[in-house]
């Protein structure tokens, strides 16, 4: 993989653009074709997206995550373009899981097999918008969280009001509704108040308003706006 990278980086080499995860200057980044294009959104050489990108830079200027004192954490639905990083950081015990995909454990957010107060720092980025009971995602993520901990929890804000029905199985029609034929729901911005009634409190973070507009182009944050959901217990 690394001779992969190394001549990804040869071929798309550029001035324009900047990947901060794989430490890339490239003269694009890739368009994602989803229910609408999105162009200069996915990096050649690790195929991070804007939201990936955001929030590495977000970890590592906003947190300590990468200090140097002891930390365990649990990285849902892993981004493998994040997930060398987090694990070769000698300071983090560093825990993946998933559901469905590969990952370091078979995890069911609505019945975590681990105790109380386990994790010091929880990443769970777009995954609540497929689980039909979230409440008891959220519950569950709060109760595994050390009282002195953090959690950033994300997922698209697309809306004002959250919008569900659990009765629409139809995959076309989920995409219609939701944005994805795997989504049970679209959230809206009262995700706050969701997050805040399994037990967090919750900050809402405009990250991205703290770049100027040649440094969006350069990173690819052509997205108009991705709040970060901070999360603690008190």
């Amino acid at each position: 993989m690394p001779i992969v990278k190394t001549l990804k980086k040869s071929l798309y080499f550029g001035t324009q653009h900047h990947c901060p995860i794989c430490q890339s200057n490239v003269r694009l980044f890739k368009p994602m074709h989803t229910t609408q294009i999105r162009l200069n959104a996915i990096c050649p050489v690790c195929s991070s997206l804007e939201r990936h990108r955001m929030m590495w830079l977000f970890f590592k200027q906003k947190t300590d995550l990468f200090a140097a004192h002891s930390k365990k954490m649990l990285h849902i639905a892993p981004e493998e373009c994040l997930v060398d990083k987090f694990a070769q950081c000698e300071s983090i015990d560093y825990l993946t899981a998933d559901l469905n995909n590969s990952a370091m454990v078979k995890m069911d957010l609505t019945d975590i097999q681990y105790p109380d107060n386990s994790f010091d720092v929880i990443y769970c980025s777009h995954v609540l918008e497929h689980i039909p009971d979230d409440a008891q995602a959220m519950h569950e993520l709060s109760r595994v969280l050390k009282p002195e901990g953090w959690a950033v929890i994300q997922v698209p804000i697309l809306r004002e009001q959250t919008y569900e029905d659990l009765s629409i199985t139809d995959p076309q029609q989920r995409e219609q509704l939701f944005g994805q034929s795997d989504h049970v729901r679209v959230y809206g911005l009262d995700y706050k108040e969701r997050l805040e009634k399994a037990g967090f409190c919750v900050s809402v973070m405009p990250y991205l308003q703290e770049f100027t507009s040649e440094e969006r182009k350069r990173f690819g944050f052509d997205i108009e706006k991705d709040d970060i959901y901070f999360c603690t217990l008190h």
